[in-house]
């Protein structure tokens, strides 16, 4: 089981790479795009962090919920699930913004990414709190 554990985590923390840095990626990439017009390498590499990491949520989706099961679910997990449901949520608008992105269409302000950025960190905090402190 601690394998399993170490696994999970290992892939969180790649998946949190992905969930706090494409968003501010994004706003250099308008404003690279806004200067050149074309796709440019920043981009390239915006959208590539973004694909690798979306496996490393799925990885860790699936050993959360391996020990989850394995520790039949207690309330604290329930919740947990929740708010990586939230999260989850928020990666893929991030998504959406990354696909309108690589066709040059740049609708998000820079505050609103950065706005944008800071509430992944809110839900990654209360994830947090509620695995450490397990209040339920």
């Amino acid at each position: 089981m601690d394998w399993v554990k170490i696994i999970h985590i290992l892939c969180v923390m790649g998946w949190m790479t992905s969930v706090f840095a494409v968003p501010r990626a994004l706003i250099y990439w308008k404003r690279e795009h806004a200067k050149s017009g074309e796709f440019g390498p920043l981009g390239d590499l915006t959208v590539r962090l973004y694909r690798f990491s979306s496996m490393l949520g799925v990885i860790a989706l699936i050993t959360g919920l391996w020990l989850g099961y394995s520790w039949n679910f207690p309330t604290w997990v329930w919740v947990k699930l929740a708010l990586v449901g939230a999260l989850t949520g928020h990666y893929m608008m991030t998504g959406g913004m990354v696909v309108r992105a690589k066709k040059g269409e740049f609708r998000e302000s820079d505050f609103y990414l950065r706005v944008f950025n800071e509430i992944s960190v809110l839900g990654v905090i209360a994830i947090l709190w509620v695995v450490v402190v397990k209040p339920f």
